[in-house]
């Protein structure tokens, strides 16, 4: 017989799976946790995190986005929110995005939910993802569910000398302290950032690791116009 624990897990991923997205880990809360309200107000006791690895969701995405006005702002936002919503209300948790305000702390999460560090870019590296993963969401429980803690990760910039990531940015954005996301920003608007309008960041691209889940043009076109729109 299945532990309650793996069943409710087994639940999870069968509920996001239609929508090309899965599991990426969780924890329970310890007493010393700031830990957000859950389904009934009180704090929760669990979260699980939502997200993406690959492009899976992409065509369960542009499904629905066909049916919306055209005029609708953050639409993956949007999208995630109400897939996530309504597999909280089938399952008695709560969802929240990391867009929601006040700001929860999505990162420090993931890092504890996965044992993951972040690569040179900000990005958090994945063992087997690359870069190409990325978390839509996270649900709610009032009630403890017995997680397994994660295998320490292998945190792969570590072994990674050449450092590919920090060199073929055009302007040079990014270096091992600082990000200059307003040269960024001004670069990938102008004549001259048409290729990062068009595939993507060029630093992201140049990471060789977790080549199988890497983003089609298509979706990094998608990201990176949202990305120049939010920056004003």
């Amino acid at each position: 017989m299945r532990s309650s624990s793996t069943s409710k897990l087994d639940e999870i991923t069968a509920a996001l799976s239609p929508h090309g997205l899965i599991l990426r880990g969780g924890f329970n809360f310890a007493a010393a946790d700031d830990a957000p309200p859950g389904p009934s107000g009180a704090a929760a006791r669990t979260v699980v995190l939502v997200g993406n690895a690959g492009a899976a969701y992409w065509s369960h995405f542009q499904h629905w986005r066909e049916q919306q006005p055209a005029a609708l702002a953050n639409p993956l936002d949007t999208w995630s929110r109400n897939v996530i919503g309504a597999v909280a209300e089938q399952l008695g948790a709560r969802a929240v995005s990391p867009s929601d305000v006040p700001y929860l702390p999505f990162q420090q999460w993931a890092m504890r939910a996965e044992s993951l560090k972040p690569s040179p870019l900000g990005i958090l590296m994945h063992p087997i993802y690359g870069l190409w993963h990325a978390y839509r969401g996270a649900l709610l429980f009032a009630a403890e569910i017995p997680i397994q803690a994660p295998d320490k990760a292998i945190h792969l910039c570590d072994a990674c000398s050449g450092k590919p990531c920090l060199k073929t940015c055009p302007v040079d954005a990014y270096s091992e302290t600082t990000f200059d996301y307003s040269g960024c920003v001004e670069h990938v608007r102008s004549p001259g950032g048409s290729r990062c309008r068009s595939v993507g960041c060029l630093d992201r691209n140049a990471c060789p690791q977790g080549e199988t889940f890497r983003y089609p043009p298509a979706v990094q076109a998608f990201h990176m116009a949202s990305y120049i729109r939010q920056k004003g």
